[in-house]
């Protein structure tokens, strides 16, 4: 399926920083909690993400990511995810995140 540019600009994916990792026990799959500052326009969020094969808890803090923050909240259980992190997944099923090769101005619109 072939999607318009008009389509594609509706996705808003903008550069976060990572600022808190937690683990998500109540996940059916293994997950993190993270808190993500997107800067002063859109600000804090927060969102899980299926990464615990790839990276641990301390290598995610202050890193740098893509991720898509227009979609509706999503809840999962006592939990509201307010992003989605974009990410490669693997044959295995590990994800590789998306990230800048150089550490820029959170909130910058990829597209």
């Amino acid at each position: 399926m072939e999607l318009s540019w008009t389509e594609f600009e509706k996705v808003e994916m903008r550069i976060g920083t990572i600022l808190a990792v937690n683990d998500f026990p109540e996940a059916r799959k293994p997950a993190y909690q993270l808190t993500i500052d997107f800067g002063s326009e859109i600000g804090i969020r927060k969102t899980s993400a299926q990464i615990t094969k790839r990276y641990r808890k301390e290598d995610l803090l202050d890193r740098q990511i893509v991720a898509v923050v227009n979609f509706p909240k999503k809840q999962i259980g006592k939990f509201s995810s307010e992003c989605l992190i974009l990410g490669a997944v693997g044959q295995e099923g590990d994800v590789i995140l998306l990230a800048p090769d150089f550490k820029i101005q959170n909130g910058l619109r990829i597209g």
